[in-house]
């Protein structure tokens, strides 16, 4: 398992600013799951399985945080959790990881479908056998859907451009539909100040990154040169003007 640092101190909770790795404790009354799903089709799940009849439904939530998305997310796509067995006896499972431990095991408490939605920690630049793991565990090669959202910023900040090119290429090498919420180069220039107004070290790549500008656009770029995707579609904007971008892995 992944070494996981530890989630934000009290005094701290209300401040943006102190989380730099974007693992903000009281995430979801500034940026409410609804926000997100507004944009995506209840439909997409069914849409996405229509070539794969035969094998369960994997679906991998990146910097899942305390989990509200996680399970708004796998309500809003599986329409009734109590029906979460699709036809043929084929059912749908959600893992969700972070790499903060405090928010994770918020998650597995507040957790109202332990049969079908998992959480663990995990930090996606340091480990990734976990979700190979997952993925052996329920026979499948891959998750049929990744939802990656408003995460890229913090692997690119704290990490810099070869850990956000590499994580997007696992992500891409384990997933059928990939969704991607990315944050524009001003949100970078925003979580820099933060940092800087509570008088804390700035992020070690900031200064350094060659990836700027239109941060989605690059994005799109990798992923279609590099690592077999094609763009499918893009569902809107959220009210924080960030696309989100519906990414599906070429046949070769």
């Amino acid at each position: 398992m992944a070494t996981c640092t530890t989630s934000t101190e009290d005094k701290d909770i209300t401040d943006p600013g102190a989380a730099p790795h974007g693992n903000f404790i009281n995430y979801y009354t500034f940026n409410p799951p609804e926000e997100r799903l507004r944009l995506i089709p209840a439909t997409l799940l069914q849409e996405l399985r229509r070539s794969e009849a035969h094998e369960d439904t994997l679906v991998l939530d990146v910097g899942c945080n305390s989990g509200d998305l996680s399970v708004a997310l796998y309500k809003h796509l599986v329409q009734e959790p109590a029906c979460a067995e699709e036809s043929e006896n084929r059912k749908v499972h959600l893992l969700g990881f972070d790499l903060d431990e405090k928010l994770i095991q918020r998650a597995q408490q507040t957790n109202p479908l332990p049969d079908y939605i998992s959480f663990i920690p995990l930090d996606i630049t340091q480990d990734t056998h976990q979700l190979q793991d997952y993925l052996n565990q329920h026979g499948s090669s891959h998750f049929h859907l990744c939802a990656c959202l408003a995460v890229t910023m913090w692997i690119h900040l704290n990490h810099g451009d070869s850990s956000l090119l590499q994580m997007l290429s696992h992500l891409a090498s384990i997933s059928q539909h990939l969704l991607l919420e990315v944050q524009p180069w001003k949100c970078y220039r925003s979580a820099a100040r933060r940092l800087r107004k509570l008088g804390r070290s700035d992020f070690e790549h900031f200064k350094t990154l060659k990836i700027q500008g239109d941060i989605a656009e690059h994005v799109r770029e990798h992923l279609e040169k590099h690592c077999s995707m094609e763009l499918l579609q893009i569902f809107g904007c959220t009210t924080w003007s960030r696309k989100l971008m519906l990414f599906k892995r070429r046949r070769d």
